[in-house]
Formats: C-alpha cells, structure tokens, sequence
C-alpha cells in the first residue's frame, strides 16, 4: 500500500502529525494521503502517563476543542512539593516549572483516543493492531516505509492455520512516533547514526495506579510531587498524585534508570512509597482500577539524536523531547510533530521532492520548543551530584541565571553502564504486599489486561542465552527479576544448582526497561503480534 505519509505510532505526537497533514492539505486544496499504525489494539491502549497537560499546542492545533468535546475536565487548581523522611514530609516552595496553573489533568489514553477520532474525520487511514516491524529502504538506502508483521507464526517460528502476512506500507515520508525507545528507531540510530555527537540518552521508568478514593478524600484538581524517601539521595526519583474527576486519582514513582544498587526494584519502592504516613491517608478505603508502567526518555536537549534522515524523520518521546523538571512531554511531543508535518508538506509540495525534510531541524531551532528545553537543559545532569546538591544547583539555574548559564552540565555514561557489582551493595528488603494498599506483580499485570497470544514467538530475545546466568547473573545477581515492573524474568533451578533465567513474555507490559537497563544490551525488545500487550481503560 502506498501512501504520501505513514506514521508509526498513535500516541500524541503521531496523531497531530496526521491532524496538521491534513489540515495543511485542506488548506491549500492539495490531497496528502496519511496513514498511521497503532500496534495497540485500540488508539489509546498503550498509552499512559501522569498526566498533566498543558494545553498550549491543541489551543493551536485545535482551536474549538472544547466544543469538539476533548476529555480535559480537570483542570489543576494547587499544585505541593514535598520532600519525604521515612516519617515526616516537609512543604519545599514548588519549583516554578512545576506549577500548573492553567494546565488539565487527564488521561492521557482518552485524551489520544479523542485525537484519533479528529484524524478520521479529516481523512487520516488508522489500523490499530498493526505492529511495524521492520523499516523499509530503497536501494538509495533511503526510507521507503515500513513492514508489519505476519500474524499467526507459532512458537517454533513455523507458520499456522491463522498465519497472515505482514503488509509493505511505503511513503514518500515515514515519521516514527514510537514513544521511548521505540524498536524500529533503535534501528535507525545504527544505520544513520542519529545520535553521533550527542550524549548519551538517559531514562527513567515510569509506574503508575489509578485509584478510586473516597468522595471526603478526592480533591479535584490537587496535585502533589515528592522527592525523597523512599529512594536514597544518590538516586534520582520522586512520585506524583494527581486528583482527576469522578472520585479517581492517580498515584505514580518515576526512578531515573541510571541507578546504581542492582537490588533496587522500581516497583517496590513504589509500594513502599504509598505507605509513608502523609501519603497513605488518602487510599484509606479506596480502590485501585488499574496499574501500568513506561520508560520515559529523560535526558533533554544535549541527548536529542538527529531528527531527520533520508525518508524519514522522528518526533515525540521516540526522539526525546520530554521537559524533565515540567515533567510534562506531551506538549513538547505535539510541538515537534507540529514542526515536522509542516515540514514534510512543504517538501511533498516540491516538484522534484528531496528525500529529507531537513526543515523540521531548522524549525526546531527557531521554535519556543528549543528554547524551552534549553532552558532547562542543566537541571537533570545536575542530579548525578545526589539530591541536595542538585536542588541548590536548579535553584540557582532557575532564578539566578534563569536558564541562561553559560555552561551546559553534560550526561554521564549510558544507563546500562551505571549498575555497581551485587558484592559493593547492599541488598534492600522490601515488605510484603498487603493486598489493600501494596501490591505484587502479578496483581498488578492482570489488571493493566495485558494479553499476548500463547503460540507465537516470544517478543523478548536474547543475543546470547549464557549471558543472564554466567554474567548477569554472577556480578548483578539477575537484575533483571527486580527491574522489570511485570515479573516477566526469573532465574529458576537455583536450589538445584543449576540456574536459568525464565521469560514470561506474556507478563510484558511494553515498558522498554529491560532493553535499556540490561548491563550487556544483551535483552532486545521487538514487537510481538499487533494487539498484544497492555490495554489500559482511563491510564
């Protein structure tokens, strides 16, 4: 099938690039045929996030929002920053990136959902439960589009009775939206070596509930940030509890995955955060609804990759435009795809088309994105110092040089570089899960209605199947039993004396942790069937 425009990815920055298209086109009276792949079984699926929205790009992409019946209800109303003790907590003054005057609480996978029935009307073709696998080229080596992959391919790689082939979708451009770390941007980077000259990416694994609290509790449009216990000072970390409408809020930890201590466990200190006295009050007879957990590209304006290159080109959190201390990347994901669908149709409006819209390099430049990320590009590298030093150091960056310092502060190695040797640690212990208000895994994964067919090919490969047990194992003691926020690998047969590690890919909830934090990039992530995975309602 070929088209003028395939987008790979329907969270935000996909769908306004679609939208912008074909405004842009209806605009000047031209036909732009735009088609975008969801490998979620539905727009919206796999989406999740905090989430506060500032609604400063849908003011400009879709001025009459409000009319068009887009879900942001809530709107924030007082914003606290707290710093947690493992008894006390203590009000900081809120840093003013972090206030939110102005700015809706939402759900993020409505809000998507919402997004994407504004794209079909104005003609875009979506196929949700398509998963790109494969990127196409010309023998220019350019992009030429991308490949889904076959259904029905049984565990043994052998075809079945339900096997369909995968379909060739080519563009005359392809914008990869695939959200971190995404499996077919991965490729690109080796190809075109995207990230030469820029350092390296930094991450931080996201993990979130949406709770149902009691009507005395719920304050609509309260929004609290903490920094603190229960994560150590050298570790980058802090939570965020959201107050939507209809009695709901959501709670969520975001740990930076540069941490050292290969026995820390995300989850776990998540649940353990939600038993601090100033915190669990508010889940007193409440509900949890639902669980799910993301990576989120953190490291700002110095680990940007090129965006562009011959066919192609990158936007959203794929390429990483997240605000770290906003903690807010859907705008700044809206933005970029902005810049690059006003790009792209400007190239496809030559007569001779080049193959890159290298456009979209220059627009950032100019844009009030750049300048906003460069603002704030010191304040997330300041925190390999620990935490206090950073908060002095942001302070100062904020209010005496007001993001204009004559210095950038660089990012240290890659995360999966920063694990120290299991015997320099000390091992956590972490409580058991009550069933009230903390949680295990596997609770927590059923209710995310995560679902992988059981007779296709695991979507979690390894390069070598000694390196979990021989290394990873041996020096780290398995991190990857407590990285992982699904439970999917175990090491078993250790009473035995014989050790494997087990991969449960059925548990996955698309988070992309363990291809980032895997001490050897031993883990790759691929795409399972389209449809697979999570299918969060409200997240």
């Amino acid at each position: 099938m070929e088209y003028d425009v395939v987008i790979v990815g329907g969270g935000p920055s996909g769908l306004t690039a679609a939208i912008r298209l074909k405004q842009l086109a209806a605009e000047q009276g031209r036909e732009v045929s735009v088609c975008l792949l969801e490998k979620g079984s539905e727009i919206g699926a796999h989406i999740l996030s905090g989430a506060v929205i500032e609604p400063r790009v849908l003011n400009e992409l879709i001025p009459d929002w409000k009319e068009k019946g887009a879900p942001l209800n809530t709107e924030a109303k007082s914003d606290r920053f707290l710093f947690l003790t493992e008894t006390e907590s203590i009000q900081l003054p809120t840093p003013p990136q972090m206030h939110n005057h102005g700015n809706y609480i939402v759900s993020l996978g409505n809000f998507c959902r919402w997004l994407g029935q504004q794209a079909e009307e104005l003609g875009v073709e979506i196929y949700p439960g398509f998963a790109a696998a494969e990127v196409l080229y010309h023998e220019d080596g350019s992009v030429k589009g991308v490949a889904t992959g076959d259904m029905g391919i049984g565990k043994d790689g052998e075809k079945t009775d339900a096997w369909q082939p995968g379909m060739e979708l080519w563009a005359k451009q392809t914008i990869f939206a695939e959200g971190c770390r995404g499996s077919l941007t991965k490729t690109l980077f080796e190809r075109f070596r995207l990230h030469d000259g820029a350092d390296p990416q930094t991450y931080g694994i996201g993990i979130k509930e949406l709770w149902e609290v009691q009507p005395e509790l719920h304050q609509p449009g309260s929004i609290t940030h903490t920094v603190g216990w229960p994560v150590d000072t050298a570790t980058y970390g802090g939570s965020f509890m959201y107050h939507l409408e209809n009695n709901q809020m959501v709670v969520g930890y975001v740990i930076g995955l540069d941490y050292q201590n290969p026995y820390l466990s995300p989850f776990e200190e998540f649940q353990r955060f939600k038993t601090h006295p100033a915190i669990r009050k508010v889940f007193e007879g409440g509900r949890r609804l639902s669980y799910g957990a993301r990576a989120l590209t953190e490291g700002g304006l110095q680990s940007l990759p090129r965006l562009t290159f011959p066919g192609g080109l990158l936007v959203g959190d794929t390429a990483g435009f997240l605000n770290v201390p906003k903690i807010k990347g859907t705008h700044t994901a809206m933005q970029s795809a902005m810049l690059a669908a006003e790009a792209v149709f400007e190239l496809l409006g030559e007569e001779q088309p080049a193959r890159e819209a290298s456009a979209y390099s220059q627009k950032f430049k100019q844009s009030w994105l750049h300048e906003e990320l460069h603002r704030v590009r010191n304040i997330r590298p300041s925190f390999r110092w620990g935490l206090w030093p950073a908060m002095i150091y942001s302070a100062l960056d904020t209010f005496l040089f007001r993001g204009k310092a004559p210095w950038t502060l660089r990012h240290h190695q890659a995360d999966h570089q920063s694990l120290k040797p299991a015997d320099e640690c000390t091992p956590i212990a972490y409580p058991k899960p009550d069933g009230v208000l903390t949680f295990d895994r596997l609770s927590s994964v059923f209710i995310s209605n995560t679902n992988h067919g059981e007779d296709q090919p695991p979507h979690l490969k390894l390069k070598d199947a000694s390196v979990p047990v021989q290394f990873n194992l041996a020096k780290y003691d398995a991190p990857e039993q407590r990285y992982c926020p699904a439970g999917v690998y175990e090491i078993v047969g250790r009473e035995e004396g014989e050790p494997k590690l087990q991969i449960n890919a059925q548990n996955c909830v698309h988070c992309k942790t363990c291809d980032i934090k895997d001490p050897t990039q031993n883990i790759v992530w691929t795409v399972p069937e389209g449809g697979g995975g999570p299918n969060y309602p409200n997240m």
